[in-house]
């Protein structure tokens, strides 16, 4: 086994190659174009990083909510491509820039699987109508209300999960795709936080498993989280972190890295981690814990800080 369970419930993991913390990053294609793709990943391959790209299959077709390229590039598609032969992870930010029915959100998964030869592993919502378990309905009892309360009940919409809807798909997201990203915390350590990742919630049964992520959605929140102080904590911890970012959002200036990110970078990996893709992590920690099962105290801890957070820290 490689890993084992302490008394206070979380996981002290044996990396392996007696490396001695874990990190990665799931990153959304939300205002990236090519360029920001070509410079931000060449730079993480060179320093030996292998994380997670996420991508739009499917070309937009109606008024866009965000700009950022999509697989319907050819340029785009074809960097990918050889990121993906050098180790990256390719991940589903559902079907394209644009809310998309069950028909489009199939033919996005087909699209995956012909541009990349299997289809993703992981996701993470995009703030469609068709995002799965989402906006008030990652929360359940009076989370839930209190969300709904401050957010309004015109940002509630979250119809992926919900039979009978234009863009239910459920079925499909529980029977292709493996990990999907919910939680976001301002902690570095991710399974400091959320030991029980990857998990399975009963109260929503068309993910397979769900993890969790530290916030880092730009890039002054990325290099807040990266901080000299964070880092050695997450290696003192022998921590796993996974980050939530958009590379497209404040990583390049004037065609440039920004030199914090590249600092920052750079001093992380000359440190002893295991730097492997999300899901390479995720089996990795189901095979060292085994499968959770969420319980009733487990989601009301993880739902009420992330509460917490969102309204007072603004996490994702």
């Amino acid at each position: 086994m490689p890993g084992e369970i302490v008394n206070d419930g979380r996981p002290v993991i044996r990396w392996p190659e007696g490396r001695r913390f874990a990190f990665t990053i799931f990153d959304d294609p939300d205002s990236q174009m090519c360029e920001d793709t070509r410079e931000v990943y060449s730079f993480l391959a060179d320093l030996g990083f292998r994380t997670t790209i996420g991508v739009w299959p499917l070309e937009a077709r109606r008024t866009r909510n965000s700009r950022g390229e999509t697989c319907a590039n050819p340029e785009y598609r074809e960097l990918l491509r050889r990121f993906q032969e050098r180790g990256f992870e390719l991940g589903f930010h559902n079907a394209t820039a644009h809310s998309a029915t069950r028909e489009e959100t199939i033919e996005a998964l087909g699209l995956f699987r012909e541009y990349f030869g299997s289809g993703p592993a992981a996701m993470a919502n995009h703030y469609n109508d068709e995002a799965i378990y989402w906006r008030a309905a990652r929360l359940t009892g009076w989370r839930q209300k209190v969300y709904e309360a401050l957010m309004g009940g015109g940002l509630n919409r979250s119809g992926g999960h919900v039979p009978g809807t234009p863009h239910y798909w459920g079925d499909v997201c529980r029977d292709n795709i493996r990990y999907c990203r919910n939680f976001v915390y301002s902690d570095i350590n991710t399974l400091r936080v959320c030991p029980w990742m990857p998990y399975f919630d009963p109260t929503k049964p068309y993910v397979q498993f769900w993890f969790s992520a530290c916030e880092g959605a730009e890039g002054s929140s990325f290099t807040k989280a990266l901080q000299d102080r964070n880092q050695d904590r997450l290696e003192e911890e022998a921590g796993a972190s996974i980050v939530y970012t958009h590379f497209g959002r404040g990583f390049i200036e004037n065609g440039r890295l920004h030199p914090e990110f590249r600092r920052l970078m750079e001093r992380l990996a000359r440190k002893e981690g295991w730097f492997v893709p999300v899901s390479t992590l995720l089996d990795f920690l189901m095979e060292a814990k085994g499968q959770t099962v969420l319980t009733a105290a487990q989601r009301r801890k993880l739902e009420t800080r992330w509460l917490w957070e969102k309204f007072f820290r603004g996490t994702s």
